[in-house]
């Protein structure tokens, strides 16, 4: 199970964490302490509307999870979405987050 990122757990890692973005999403890290990983979305208001908002969060949510095993553990996860996301479809989000894993060295393929 993936555990979800606390408001101040959010903003540590925006202050401490590294990061690497691409055309559709960017990515904050920050090793945990733990040996779980913990996962947190955020989709501004900007991207569109509640209905647009909440699917492009089940499409990074389901990339995230199909790519968790290859993800190192230990790690909190921050995924924030541009604007190019919400026409994107699950297979591409996939492709995104695998890449942008690999650029900030947690991929374990």
């Amino acid at each position: 199970m993936i555990r979800s990122l606390k408001n101040r757990e959010f903003s540590k890692v925006y202050r401490s964490g590294r990061s690497k973005a691409d055309a559709c999403l960017v990515l904050y890290i920050l090793e945990n302490g733990t040996d779980e990983k913990r996962l947190g979305i955020s989709v501004s208001k900007k991207i569109g509307n509640s209905v647009v908002r909440s699917r492009v969060k089940r499409i990074i949510k389901e990339g995230f999870r199909l790519q968790s095993s290859a993800l190192a553990n230990g790690y909190d996860y921050v995924w924030i979405a541009r604007n190019l996301s919400k026409t994107k479809k699950s297979t591409d989000m996939e492709i995104s987050i695998k890449r942008l894993a690999e650029r900030l060295k947690v991929y374990r393929a």
